[in-house]
């Protein structure tokens, strides 16, 4: 009979052959110096290099490790979402296989979450090895969001966090198609503390958000969270159209009233690019969240796994993803 998991670490990763070796032997140790049974939980998002055979000989050699191998790349978050669904400890903690989050830091959660919290989550304090614009325009889309939600999401926070089995459970019923996981967490609620922490650089290769990522996942966090863009479309069209209104009337007057000729082309083509402009951003934001509404009419699942080694079970019916093969612990 499988002995009770306490301790479940959920690793996604992509394309990390070059660090998985040290953050396997990193996790490792940190984890067997709590004396408790727990499970390193790797969610291979599609990675195109040896990073998922690697995993698959320590789930041959380390009775703790498991592997989710997604069919192809579904994103980050998708990658954390399943990891949550498959966990069986009763603490859940998610953390990058980088380094730049140190794994020591967990046994520091492990102690808070002992002292009755529910969800402990990592805030940096630092970030080594970052441009000044990653840097900046991080901490200004955190800020902005917390100004446009009613929802309290800690500022320079990332995915990395510990959460107790009844936050995970409620987690688990939540099955966005963009989930923003970190201001998920925030909003299902229970009782949360902070550690904080030194982030390091990459040990080696490349980053996994580029800018491209990082504007996907910032849109997604303000349309998970806000409906504020949509206010302000309503806000700029009766502004325009206030402004439209009075500049008729001064044109009525100028025509019927004075000898005024109305002179003056180019500020007129700039004025209306410029409301142009707005109202294509306007209509872009829209489409923003109708397109969100249209991958959630859709109903797709989440994520399809090829292939698992060293689980003993599947998710909940409920929960399940399309899943072809699973491998038993030899």
């Amino acid at each position: 009979m499988e002995k009770n998991i306490q301790y479940s670490v959920v690793v996604p990763v992509y394309n990390e052959e070059l660090v998985i070796h040290e953050s396997y032997q990193r996790l490792k140790t940190v984890m067997d110096s709590t004396g408790e049974a727990y499970e390193l939980l790797f969610v291979n998002d599609g990675s195109m290099d040896r990073t998922a055979e690697l995993i698959k000989g320590y789930c041959q050699t380390d009775p703790h490790v498991r592997l989710i191998d997604f069919s192809r790349n579904f994103g980050h978050q998708i990658a954390i979402t399943a990891g949550m669904d498959y966990a069986k400890g009763e603490a859940v903690v998610v953390i990058d296989a980088d380094l730049q989050d140190p794994p020591e830091l967990i046994l520091d959660m492990i102690e808070k979450w002992k002292e009755g919290y529910e969800v402990v989550y990592a805030v940096r304090t630092q970030r080594k090895g970052e441009t000044a614009f990653k840097k900046y325009t991080a901490s200004l889309f955190y800020r902005v969001l917390r100004q446009i939600t009613e929802v309290d999401i800690p500022i320079d926070t990332g995915d990395f966090r510990l959460m107790d089995r009844k936050v995970c459970h409620e987690m688990k019923k939540i099955r966005e198609k963009n989930p923003f996981v970190r201001g998920l967490v925030s909003w299902v609620g229970f009782k949360q503390i902070a550690v904080e922490y030194v982030r390091d650089e990459r040990l080696a290769g490349e980053t996994k958000y580029p800018l491209k990522k990082m504007l996907k996942l910032s849109m997604d966090g303000i349309t998970s969270f806000s409906y504020k863009p949509l206010k302000l479309a309503s806000v700029a069209g009766i502004v325009l159209s206030a402004i439209g209104f009075i500049s008729m009337f001064l044109v009525l007057y100028l025509k019927l009233f004075t000898n005024s000729t109305i002179t003056g082309w180019s500020s007129l083509i700039v004025i209306q690019l410029f409301f142009s402009g707005i109202i294509l951003f306007m209509l872009g934001m829209i489409g923003e969240y109708i397109g969100r509404i249209y991958d959630e009419a859709k109903d797709r699942p989440l994520y399809i796994v090829r292939e698992s080694y060293g689980l003993q079970a599947k998710p909940h019916p409920v929960q399940s993803p399309v899943h072809f093969k699973q491998y038993k612990q030899h």
